[in-house]
């Protein structure tokens, strides 16, 4: 098969974006949910070891088929299934009928009731490199032959919808009809943004654009942020250094206060430029969060996002 890379024209950030970034994301998920270690069942009701038959594997993938699979066991991340020729992993996210974000020993015992129950799944990985086969029931839902027809219509810069399946510390899942999308945190908002659940939440029906395609991983990239102006570029259009506005401060560190325009961007106000009448006072003696302070623009660099304040004292 042959991958459909695409990526947004002229948009520098698509540059870093490719197969490293990726790596990256998953390794996240893996070290934060454990759900690709299907080597290291936490519990199981039959532990034989099943040839895999990759040939078949490969042709169900390629042709988006429907296989039904026998759980057998499960881990922290999600089950362990097998049958004749298959034996592979399905993460939490990609069950239909599993809560998310709930207590581990929640977890424990709902995902113990699935053992010995058979899963009508999608595979959505396959690399025989790793012994790794990944399957999906949410995938499954979508019927026979979906993602390759998801595929064939998708094309960077699409505007898409979908329903939010899963928010981890890294991103956002979105179900596009038989294959999900991610949206990584830094693609969620122009602003900062402490945690993606702030953003979107599991069931949330959100809008997103296309930002890459690969069809032989099954990844799509999205962008919540894009579909709304970029705020810098109206920052770095409407003022220049020495210009004086307000801010609302939103965060007090050790080196300085961060505050936000009205446009929605952050500046920082670094700790040097900050003069402390009173010995042995500290940021939070002198600033709270939520209020509103007279700022001075010192510089703008919507490339980098940094936008350099000065706090304009009374």
């Amino acid at each position: 098969m042959v991958g459909k890379i695409q990526s947004v024209p002229g948009e520098i950030i698509q540059d870093e974006m490719d197969e490293g970034w990726w790596a990256a994301v998953l390794a996240d998920e893996e070290s934060s949910t454990g759900e690709y270690s299907e080597n290291h069942p936490i519990s199981s009701h039959q532990s034989e070891l099943v040839l895999v038959d990759w040939d078949r594997v490969k042709s169900i993938y390629e042709n988006d088929e429907i296989v039904d699979l026998q759980v057998y066991g499960f881990n922290r991340g999600g089950l362990l299934v097998q049958n004749q020729g298959i034996q592979g992993f399905v993460p939490v996210s990609h069950l239909i009928d599993m809560p998310c974000g709930v207590e581990e020993d929640v977890r424990k015992t709902t995902l113990a009731e699935y053992i010995g129950r058979t899963l009508r799944l999608k595979v959505i990985e396959c690399e025989p490199s790793l012994d790794r086969i990944v399957l999906s029931e949410r995938a499954a839902q979508a019927g026979e032959g979906r993602r390759k027809q998801l595929f064939e219509s998708l094309h960077v810069g699409d505007i898409v919808k979908g329903k939010v399946t899963n928010v981890t510390d890294f991103g956002v899942f979105i179900d596009l009809g038989g294959v999900e999308g991610l949206i990584h945190v830094s693609e969620l908002s122009w602003g900062r943004v402490q945690h993606p659940g702030d953003i979107l939440s599991i069931g949330d029906c959100a809008e997103a654009m296309v930002l890459q395609i690969n069809e032989e991983t099954s990844r799509v990239a999205l962008s919540y942020k894009r579909l709304q102006p970029n705020p810098w570029e109206v920052v770095a259009a409407a003022y220049g250094p020495g210009d004086e506005v307000n801010a609302v401060i939103t965060s007090i560190t050790r080196f300085g206060v961060f505050a936000r325009l009205q446009e929605g961007i952050e500046g920082l106000i670094h700790i040097s430029s900050i003069q402390i009448s009173q010995p042995y006072q500290s940021l939070e003696d002198c600033f709270s969060i939520g209020a509103v302070i007279r700022v001075q623009i010192l510089h703008i660099d919507p490339d980098r996002r940094r936008l350099g304040l000065g706090y304009i004292q009374n």
